[in-house]
Order: structure tokens, then C-alpha cells, then sequence
């Protein structure tokens, strides 16, 4: 996992990057908690995505928001937090000229901030959002949602309760050709304290699903 420092807005950020096998392999973009809460890009779901993609064959992607870590400035109400990471959007394209497919992954502050990304990044095709903090922040910004990917939340979550999600999904499900694969974990906090690899394994079969109907598409 070699370190990278690439400039963001706020001046240096700090990253940890998995080259794909190939130059043209997808790339993923994972998004961290709330700075302010103790998030930074070696939590372990974030790292945990991290290693989901990378697994999958992606160059991968994660670092530190503003004022977190070695990555300079200060937090930024999500704002700046946006910017981080259109810089690392960036990156990841300055690096990768040959990729036509970018994911980005987001745990619950970076989720949100994941998902506005995707209303400005049109070569974002694929997301995945764990516990998006649906009760503290506007999601109406997705309408419409510009592409499918996969949502998961924790049935005992006590920070955001799954019902602020279902009414999201619902939401994004009944927009024209958006297909969100939406689970809710069965004991399961905020955190995924006991139920990390059921989350893992939920997500790889999901990416394993999406890369499977592009490779048909492509054969078709």
C-alpha cells in the first residue's frame, strides 16, 4: 500500500494507493467518517473497502481529508471535503488516462460526501454508500440519482436509523433506470462491530456482479 501525496485544494493530502494489474484496470475512490469523530483513511471499514476493490483488480484509492492526518488545512463542513476529493478524482484520472470506469466508496460522512461527488463527476459509474448518514444531512441533491450502486445500513444503528435510509432508497428506486442494491444487516450497528465480514462479503458480490454484466455487454 504505498503512500502518495498529491495536492489538493487545501495544499497536501495524504493517500494510500493499489495499482490495478492493468493500465486500464477500474479505479475506486474510498471516502472516509467525519474528521471531527475520529475518521480518518485507516478506519476499518474504509480500510476494508480499500481492500474490496483492490482484491477486485481496481486501482484503489484512499487518504485523509483536510486537517486529518498529514493532510494539510482544516475541516471544512463538507465543503472542502467535496473539494479533497474531486482533487483526488483528479489524481486518480492524471494517473490513469486509458480508464473509462471510476467507483467511489464512502462510510457514513464519506458516503454523503461520496454521493455528491457523483452529481458532479460524470465518469463515475458505480458507488457503494455504508451507513450514509441520512438523518443529518440533505440527500435531496440526488434527483436524479446519475447512476446504480449498492447501499448498506445496520438494522440496530443508533447514529443513523435505518428508516432515514429506506426512505432515501425509495426514493432513488423509483427513478428511471436506477437499480440500488439496498441491504439492511440484521444486528448490526453503525460501526459494523461484529458484522464487518458480512458487509465484505456483500459488497465484493455486489462489485463481482456489476463487473460480470459489463464484461457481458461488452461479449453481447
Amino acid at each position: 500500500m504505498p503512500e502518495v501525496i498529491f495536492t489538493g485544494p487545501a495544499g497536501r493530502v495524504e493517500g494510500r494507493y493499489s495499482a490495478g494489474p492493468q493500465p486500464s484496470s477500474p479505479v475506486a475512490l474510498i471516502l472516509h467518517p467525519h474528521p471531527k469523530h475520529g475518521g480518518t483513511m485507516n478506519n476499518r471499514v474504509v480500510h476494508a473497502l480499500y481492500q474490496i476493490f483492490a482484491k477486485k483488480g481496481f486501482s484503489t484509492l484512499r487518504f485523509n481529508f483536510r486537517g486529518v492526518g498529514r493532510s494539510e488545512g482544516s475541516y471544512d463542513n463538507g465543503e472542502g471535503e467535496l473539494a479533497d476529493a474531486a482533487a483526488a478524482m483528479d489524481w486518480l484520472q492524471s494517473t490513469h488516462p486509458q480508464v473509462n470506469s471510476f467507483w467511489v466508496a464512502g462510510f457514513s460522512f464519506g458516503a454523503w460526501i461520496a454521493m455528491q461527488l457523483l452529481m458532479r463527476r460524470p465518469e463515475l459509474d458505480g458507488f457503494i454508500a455504508l451507513s450514509p448518514p441520512t438523518n443529518m444531512y440533505d440527500f435531496n441533491f440526488l434527483a436524479p440519482c446519475p447512476v446504480s450502486g449498492q447501499i448498506i445500513h445496520g438494522e440496530q444503528d443508533a447514529v443513523v436509523p435505518h428508516q432515514y435510509t429506506d426512505t432515501l432508497v425509495q426514493k432513488l428506486r423509483s427513478q428511471k433506470g436506477i437499480a440500488i442494491d439496498y441491504h439492511i444487516l440484521k444486528s448490526t450497528d453503525h460501526f459494523y462491530s461484529e458484522t464487518l465480514e458480512e458487509m465484505i462479503g456483500l459488497v465484493d458480490h455486489y462489485i463481482e456482479l456489476r463487473i460480470t454484466n459489463v464484461l457481458k455487454k461488452r461479449t453481447a
